[in-house]
């Protein structure tokens, strides 16, 4: 069961710095990463624990792991020097994706919900809003990563912390509005409380099996959470006064 739409019928402006970010992604995945086969790009510019609690750049070997699930060998890259501040990667994860499911996803999310954020709060505001949810979800798997002892030396990149961000001031300015979702074979429409608040289930019931010793699977649960409490938090202060301070 995912979101195909929503209603969109109030909007005032057209929302082009959703459009850019979406635009970003997909130029960074297909010719930047290669379409997520540039590993050394990758994990180069993710964000990576131990670099971001030592503030220092890392650089390791190449190494073979065994799929603890499968038995499967594969060759995880070493991490590469890079010409920027650690702290800076906070933000360039956000632009990087695992695969095309992942950005796929991100970006239908990002399409569905995110026009409606900036057209509550501007341009200017919603860029910044989206930015500062994405930083603050990347910092919350830092420190998740920390507490849990996981390894810190494992990157972590998408944009899901940051839509997390947009998803919680979703439901919070919008809880009434239709979404349109396709279940199995066929489409029907609910609130956006349900369809987010299942989302929120969905990640709790994962983020807390994670504190039980449960595999992530891959999935950064912690920066879900920590955007989602952030969007839902920080909305109101990028509210405009007035409707025409829209910009």
């Amino acid at each position: 069961m995912f979101p195909i739409g929503d209603d969109n019928s109030d909007r005032t402006i057209t929302p082009y710095v959703n459009y850019l970010i979406i635009a970003l992604n997909v130029i960074v995945f297909v010719f930047l990463q290669g379409m997520s086969g540039d590993n050394v790009f990758t994990f180069s510019y993710a964000t990576v624990p131990a670099e971001i609690l030592s503030g220092r750049d890392i650089v390791t070997d190449a190494k073979v792991i065994t799929d603890p699930y499968t038995g499967e060998h594969f060759t995880m890259p070493g991490l590469g020097p890079i010409g920027i501040p650690v702290y800076f990667t906070l933000i360039t994860s956000m632009f990087m994706h695992g695969g095309w499911a992942h950005i796929a996803g991100n970006m239908l999310y990002l399409w569905i919900f995110g026009d409606n954020i900036e057209n509550a709060i501007g341009h200017r505001r919603y860029l910044f809003f989206y930015l500062l949810c994405g930083i603050i979800a990347s910092l919350s798997h830092v420190f998740a990563t920390k507490l849990l002892g996981q390894n810190l030396l494992i990157p972590s990149l998408g944009a899901s912390g940051a839509i997390s961000g947009v998803l919680g001031a979703y439901i919070l300015l919008f809880p009434r509005r239709r979404v349109t979702m396709f279940f199995i074979r066929f489409i029907t429409h609910v609130s956006a409380f349900w369809a987010i608040g299942l989302w929120i289930v969905f990640q709790l019931i994962n983020g807390l099996g994670m504190l039980g010793g449960a595999e992530a699977g891959g999935v950064a649960y912690a920066a879900h959470l920590g955007g989602f409490l952030a969007g839902l938090v920080l909305i109101k202060l990028f509210l405009p006064r007035n409707r025409d301070a829209v910009a």
